[in-house]
């Protein structure tokens, strides 16, 4: 069944525009007055609103943007919490031209000046309680962003103080500039080549640095469309458990699936295992994405079955591997797989799997079609055989491909040459054509001869019944020599020692591969979007040691 993509063609438009394609695409249509997003808060409620509300507001935050005279390239820096307005904001100003910068809400106020200040962002659109919780640190950053004018607060009572005031810097309430629009201009016909959005994504100096995206760049993850979320319905509804601003999100819980006209539901506010099954419950959704900590809490902290979500149909994860044990204990239970997939700030997943091939743990799975996908030694630019890891590259002409790192043109010419962008990730296909993800060059341990992937280690720990989370890493003993070691978080109440959990890595891997330290830890050094920073991770964290 998987040769029927094989013969996968592109149709690129010269104009495209994302803001257009995910709201005004659909007016005219039935999806006009289908719900477009659901959003569950915490605090406030339940909010919705149809396809045509959503083409409507934001071309009326695109006609805002205009009369704050935002021009076309403008960045547009959006700071907001899952939300109505995040759409609207994000998409609106690209249908006005202007280039949307999503960020997360957990940005301190000197990181949000940086991102101001690198990205010469002239707007800010962030919610009213951030923005009291940090306008004073803001104002105490505005001499680094000279381009910041505009504050755009969402969620704003009519009472809501606005607080300071700073020579160059206006505060309005979202809501009431939106209303006070009655008519807008057509959006802007921009080029699928033009750019269109700019994520921050970590940097190799140790500060954030951003990627530029096309309009063109929904178009490149349509495959997804086919051979990852499996959509099955019409009026398909997804549950997406993470937030807007992280790049997985963008595209599989916003972008996609409004251009398809299916219906998102996201919620902002404290979560446990059991919110993610009411929201489905309550929803009826066919579709839940999720990374594998919300599947191991499903699993650990509730005794849900199938027939408490039947209408779920499929199940998506990203941002680490799933362990066998999760694999396994979700088919057993809810009777249905969970697709993974692998992507990068750059390249939008566009390796995963599928219900056209059996899953393969610890695989991750094949590339898309359409992305044609290779393995190269970097020295050679000659294609390594299978069994041999070689760097996933991708032919340029990939319509995925961002367009260039922002204001970083060294950088950008270091990974896009030769006909290709080389994503510095690792990795080698078996005999039967599966991938194999191996990450980061600096990621995999080079210990006496021998090259192991700590994502591998992490696979086969992960399914050990007392393990929560785990990390594996090289450790220096001396000059040029390294163990393999693994720091490792206990579920609670968990009874297994260090010793134990080096006698289970012995049975379960290679002697190369198992590790010979294990450290109890409390938690981990983590990115803004909870993923683990290896190189961040050292002895000092560890509460127990164990040698062999």
């Amino acid at each position: 069944m998987f040769e029927k993509f094989a013969d996968w063609q592109w149709d690129i438009p010269t104009n495209f525009n994302i803001g257009v394609a995910c709201s005004d695409r659909h007016l005219g249509t039935p999806a006009a007055d289908h719900i477009a997003m659901i959003v569950e808060d915490e605090v406030l409620g339940t909010s919705q609103m149809t396809f045509a509300e959503l083409a409507h507001q934001t071309n009326q935050f695109a006609q805002l943007l205009r009369q704050l005279n935002v021009k076309v390239g403008d960045r547009v820096l959006v700071r907001l919490p899952n939300s109505l307005d995040y759409p609207i904001a994000f998409l609106g100003a690209m249908k006005m031209g202007a280039i949307a910068v999503p960020t997360s809400t957990l940005l301190t106020a000197e990181e949000v000046a940086y991102l101001a200040k690198d990205s010469g962002a002239s707007v800010l659109v962030t919610d009213a309680k951030a923005w009291v919780a940090m306008e004073n640190a803001m104002l105490e950053n505005l001499n680094q962003t000279p381009n910041l004018s505009h504050i755009l607060l969402s969620q704003m009572a009519d009472t809501s103080p606005v607080g300071n005031t700073h020579e160059r810097l206006h505060v309005q309430s979202l809501s009431s500039a939106l209303s006070a629009i009655a008519r807008f201009d057509a959006p802007y016909e921009s080029k699928a080549e033009d750019p269109a959005y700019l994520v921050y994504t970590s940097g190799t100096t140790g500060y954030p640095k951003g990627v530029l995206h096309a309009h063109r760049a929904l178009l490149g993850r349509q495959p997804a469309a086919q051979y990852w979320f499996n959509y099955t319905q019409k009026t398909d509804r997804i549950v997406h458990s993470g937030k807007f601003n992280w790049t997985y999100v963008l595209g599989s819980g916003l972008m996609d699936p409004l251009y398809l006209g299916k219906t998102v539901i996201v919620y902002e506010g404290k979560n446990s295992a059991h919110t993610w099954l009411d929201l489905i419950s309550k929803h009826q959704a066919t579709i839940f994405i999720g990374v594998p900590t919300i599947y191991r809490q499903i699993l650990q902290k509730t005794e849900a079955t199938k027939a408490d979500i039947p209408s779920l149909c499929h199940y998506m994860s990203a941002g680490e591997h799933l362990s066998d044990e999760v694999l396994s204990q979700w088919k057993s239970r809810f009777h249905l797989d969970i697709y993974e997939a692998v992507g990068m700030s750059e390249f939008s997943y566009y390796l995963s799997q599928s219900q056209y091939r059996p899953i393969r743990p610890g695989s991750a799975g094949f590339p898309q079609p359409g992305h044609h996908i290779r393995l190269l030694n970097p020295d050679t630019l000659q294609e390594v055989e299978a069994g041999v890891e070689g760097m996933i590259s991708v032919p340029l002409d990939d319509p995925g491909v961002f367009l260039n790192y922002w204001n970083l043109p060294e950088e950008t010419a270091k990974y896009k040459h030769d006909g290709y962008f080389f994503t510095g990730d690792y990795a080698k296909y078996d005999e039967d054509g599966y991938i194999w993800f191996l990450g980061r060059k600096d990621d995999i341990i080079k210990s006496f001869g021998y090259r192991v992937s700590p994502y591998e280690i992490e696979r086969v720990y992960k399914g050990h019944p007392d393990v929560a989370d785990c990390a594996a890493i090289g450790e220096e003993i001396e000059k040029d020599k390294l163990l393999v070691v693994i720091y490792v978080i206990l579920k609670h109440d968990a009874q297994s020692s260090p010793d134990a959990l080096l006698a289970y890595g012995k049975q379960h891997l290679a002697a190369y591969k198992a590790p010979k330290t294990v450290y109890f830890a409390n938690d981990f050094p983590r990115t803004k979007n909870g993923k683990i920073l290896r190189k961040d991770i050292s002895p000092n964290i560890a509460t127990v040691r164990s040698s062999r």
